[in-house]
C-alpha cells in the first residue's frame, strides 16, 4: 500500500500552480471553448429603455439574415419555473425593469450571423418615467430586514446623545460610485440537451449552485443536470450565482435541439451580471481628548433594483472594528430603475472601510494623534457588537510591522511637508478586516494501488490556485509527496461544495478534504499486508454540522495598508509610489498563491481609489462607462512597487488547517490608505471616489 508517513512539508510551501502550464499553453478550456458537434451561437438583445413594456417585435429582417436559426422573445421562449432570483426570469414577459434587460435572443449558425441578426431586430416600447439617481436623503429609502446579521440597523448604548456632547467629534459624508467586476473572461456558457439531460459548461464561481438553479428553473431532477466550470477567468463576485447567460443558453439549446454557446458582450456586463452598489455614507465619530472613541455612528444608503433587493452592507465591518461603548450602524436601500447590484470583491467591507478608515484619519488629524497610535488606542479583544472574544486579532501586530517595514517612524505629520518640484508627497495608513467564513462541503479521497491519491470535490478555481492548495492539504494530511495527489474539481457531478466566494473557498473545501484524507489515512493504516485492493480505498467526508456550527468566537482576518502618493499640483494627477500590506490571516497555506491574492486585491483597491468609477445617466438610465475604454481598471503602468507580507498567526478556532480567507482583505483598506495619503500630501480632504485629477485640482 502507499507509504504513509507522520509528517509532510506540503502545507506552507510555495508550490507552483498546477494549472499554470495549461493556461500559458492555451490547453485550458473555458466555457466557450468547448466544441460539441453542431454548435450554434447566440447573441442577446438588451432593452433600450429604462422602464416600460415591450409592445411590438419585428423580426423579419433578423430571420432574413443567412444563418439565423431562431429568435427567442417572451412570446416563444420556454416557460421557466418560479425562482428566488428574479434576475433569471428572462424572456418571460414584456416588462422592462431597467435599461439593458434582455428582451430577445438571436441564435445562428455562426457568431457573426447571430450578432448581425440581433442588430437587425426592430423593437417598440411603451416607455414609462424612470429614476436612477441615488439620493442619501430620499424618503423612499428603507431599512431592510436583518436576516443574516449584517444588514439592517444595530444600536448599542446612546450614540446620538454621546456624540452631541463629546469634546471631539467628526461628522463627514463619503461617496463611492457604482463599481464593476469586469473579469478577464466575460460570462459565457455552452449548453446542450442530451436525451432530456442538460449539460452546461459555465463560467461560474460555483457549479453546484448553478446546477441546482437550472434544475429548478427547467423543472428537472438535480441528477439530470451537469454543470462544469473547469477553468474560470476571474469573477470577483459577478459569477457567484447563476446569471442570465446560462439560462438563455439552456433555453436556446432546448428550442433548437443543438448545442448553443453564448458569450456576453463586455458592454452588457454592467447591466446584467451585477455591480457594486453606489453608497452614500455618513460617519460620525466622537472621542475624548486622548482619542478614545466614545461613540460611532455609521449610516449607509445604497441603491437596489425594483426586481431584487440587494444590500451593500458597508456598515457591517464597523460593528467589529473598534471598541466604543455607544454605536449605531444603519443600512438603508433605495429601490430604483437600475440593474440589480450584487457581490463585488469584499462586498460591504471595501466601501465601508474606505469611509470608516478615512473618518479615523480625520479624527487623528483633529486630535493631533498619530493615525496608527489612534487605532492602537481603540483596539479591542472582543467584538464590540456581539461581545464575543476574537479567535485571534492581530491588528496591532499588523500596524506595527507595517510601520516598521514602511518607515513610518520618520514621517512628518504636517501636510505638504514633502515636495519634489510641483509634486506633493504624502503617506497614509488604513486598517482592514474581513470575516473568516466557512460553509459545509463534501469531498472524497481515493487511494489507488499505484500509490496515487485522487481528491474529488466540486471546488472552483477562479484563478486563486485552488487546485494547488487542495492538493497540498491532502498531501499534508496523508503524509505523502504532493506530486502523488491528483485533483478533480469543477463539475457538479463531483461531491457538492459551496461556491468560490466570501474568502471561504479554501477553508470550506479544505476542511472536507482534510477530513476525508484523515479518514483515509486511518483506513490505510489498518490494512494488513503491503497492497491495496484492486479497486483501491476511498473515504468520503461531509462537514455539515461541524463547519457551520456556532462558534463562541468572532472569527475575522485583519490587516494594515500603507501608501505613499505623489500629487502633481499642475495636472492634479495622483501617482501611487508605494503600497504595502501586512496581514493576519491564520496559517498561510501557500505563500506563492497567497501573495498573488494580496497583491491582486491591493491593485483593485488602487483602481477603486484613483481610476474606477461608473455613472448612471439620469436621462437614459444606463451606465455610461460600459467597456474597458471608459471604465479604467489599473494597468501595469499604474501599479507601483507593491509589497504583501503577513505575520505568523496560530488560531485553533477556525478549521483543521488554521487558515483564514485571503482573497478579499487585500482590497479592503487600500482605497482609504491612498485617500489618507492624498490628504497628507495636499492638506485637502476628498471624500468621493475616485480621486480623479479634476477633483484634486478643485481642492488644491
Amino acid at each position: 500500500m502507499p507509504d504513509i508517513v507522520a509528517t509532510s512539508s506540503a502545507l506552507g510551501t510555495p508550490a507552483e500552480r498546477r494549472e499554470g502550464p495549461d493556461k500559458v499553453t492555451g490547453t485550458a478550456r473555458y466555457a466557450a471553448e468547448h466544441h460539441p458537434e453542431g454548435r450554434a451561437y447566440a447573441w442577446p438583445v438588451p432593452a433600450t429603455v429604462a422602464r416600460g413594456t415591450l409592445t411590438d417585435i419585428d423580426d423579419k429582417h433578423t430571420r432574413a439574415v443567412p444563418g439565423v436559426v431562431t429568435v427567442l422573445t417572451h412570446l416563444n421562449a420556454p416557460r421557466l419555473a418560479e425562482s428566488d432570483d428574479a434576475t433569471l426570469a428572462v424572456l418571460q414577459n414584456s416588462r422592462v425593469p431597467h435599461r439593458g434587460w434582455y428582451v430577445a435572443l438571436v441564435v445562428a449558425d455562426t457568431l457573426e450571423a447571430a450578432r448581425e441578426g440581433a442588430e437587425a431586430l426592430r423593437l417598440t416600447y411603451a416607455e414609462e418615467p424612470h429614476e436612477v439617481t441615488l439620493r442619501g436623503d430620499s424618503p423612499d429609502a428603507y431599512v431592510p430586514e436583518d436576516s443574516d446579521g449584517t444588514s439592517g440597523e444595530h444600536v448599542r448604548g446612546e450614540p446620538d446623545t454621546v456624540h452631541a456632547s463629546a469634546p471631539v467629534h467628526i461628522d463627514a459624508t463619503y461617496r463611492v460610485p457604482p463599481l464593476h467586476n469586469h473579469p478577464m473572461e466575460p460570462h459565457a456558457a455552452t449548453a446542450e440537451w442530451q436525451d432530456g439531460r442538460l449539460v452546461v459548461h459555465d463560467s461560474s464561481q460555483g457549479a453546484t449552485k448553478v446546477r441546482d438553479v437550472l434544475a429548478e428553473l427547467f423543472d428537472l431532477p438535480g441528477d439530470r443536470v451537469t454543470v462544469t466550470s473547469e477553468h474560470v477567468g476571474g469573477g470577483f463576485g459577478a459569477k457567484g450565482t447563476p446569471r442570465p447567460h446560462v439560462v438563455l443558453a439552456a433555453m436556446a439549446a432546448r428550442v433548437t435541439a443543438r448545442p448553443v454557446t453564448l458569450v456576453l458582450p463586455r458592454g452588457d456586463l454592467p447591466a446584467v451580471v451585477g455591480h457594486r452598489s453606489p453608497t452614500v455614507q455618513r460617519l460620525r465619530l466622537a472621542a475624548d481628548p486622548d482619542g478614545i472613541l466614545l461613540s460611532v455612528i455609521h449610516e449607509v444608503t445604497s441603491h437596489t433594483s425594483r426586481i431584487k433587493e440587494f444590500v451593500e452592507t458597508a456598515a457591517a465591518a464597523t460593528r467589529v472594528m473598534y471598541a466604543s461603548p455607544h454605536s449605531r450602524t444603519t443600512h438603508r436601500v433605495l429601490p430604483l430603475d437600475v440593474p440589480s447590484p450584487s457581490w463585488m470583491r469584499a462586498p460591504g467591507e471595501a466601501p465601508g472601510m474606505y469611509a470608516l478608515e478615512s473618518a479615523m484619519d480625520e479624527l487623528a488629524v483633529a486630535l493631533g494623534i498619530d493615525p496608527i497610535e489612534l487605532r492602537l488606542r481603540n483596539d479591542t479583544g472582543t467584538e464590540p457588537d456581539s461581545s464575543r472574544p476574537f479567535s485571534s486579532r492581530n491588528l496591532a501586530a499588523c500596524l506595527r510591522e507595517g510601520a516598521r517595514r514602511f518607515g513610518w517612524a520618520g514621517r512628518d505629520p504636517r501636510p505638504r511637508a514633502r515636495t519634489e518640484g510641483p509634486t506633493l508627497i504624502g503617506t497614509g495608513v488604513a486598517a482592514a478586516t474581513y470575516p473568516a467564513n466557512v460553509s459545509p462541503s463534501r469531498a472524497s479521497v481515493h487511494a489507488a494501488a499505484d500509490g496515487i491519491f485522487t481528491v474529488r470535490v466540486n471546488a472552483t478555481d477562479i484563478g486563486t490556485g485552488a487546485r494547488t492548495v487542495l492538493a497540498q492539504i491532502a498531501a499534508d494530511t496523508l503524509g505523502v509527496p504532493v506530486e502523488r495527489v491528483r485533483i478533480d474539481i469543477g463539475s457538479s457531478d463531483l461531491p457538492d461544495a459551496p461556491l468560490a466566494g466570501g474568502s471561504s473557498g479554501t477553508a470550506s473545501w479544505g476542511w472536507a478534504v482534510h477530513e476525508a484524507s484523515t479518514q483515509l489515512a486511518a483506513r490505510l493504516a489498518e490494512l494488513e499486508g503491503d497492497s491495496l485492493p484492486a479497486e483501491g480505498v476511498e473515504a468520503v467526508a461531509d462537514t455539515e454540522g461541524t463547519a457551520d456550527a456556532d462558534s463562541a468566537y468572532a472569527r475575522h482576518a485583519f490587516g494594515a495598508h500603507f501608501a505613499e502618493v505623489g500629487v502633481d499640483t499642475v495636472t492634479g494627477e495622483i501617482r501611487v509610489r508605494r503600497l504595502l500590506g501586512v496581514y493576519a490571516v491564520g496559517r498561510v497555506l501557500n505563500p506563492r498563491t497567497a501573495r498573488s491574492q494580496f497583491i491582486g486585491g491591493m491593485t483593485m483597491g488602487l483602481g477603486m481609489a484613483l481610476t474606477e468609477g461608473s455613472t448612471l445617466d439620469p436621462a437614459f438610465g444606463d451606465f455610461v462607462e460600459r467597456d474597458l475604454a471608459a471604465y479604467h481598471v489599473p494597468v501595469q503602468a499604474d501599479i507601483p512597487a507593491v509589497e504583501a507580507h503577513w505575520i505568523d498567526e496560530d488560531d485553533p478556532h477556525l478549521n483543521p488547517m488554521g487558515s483564514k480567507g485571503i482573497g478579499e482583505i487585500g482590497i479592503v483598506g487600500t482605497a482609504a490608505a491612498i485617500g489618507n495619503a492624498v490628504h497628507h500630501a495636499t492638506g485637502a480632504r476628498l471624500r468621493e471616489l475616485p480621486l480623479t485629477p479634476d477633483r484634486v485640482l478643485g481642492c488644491l
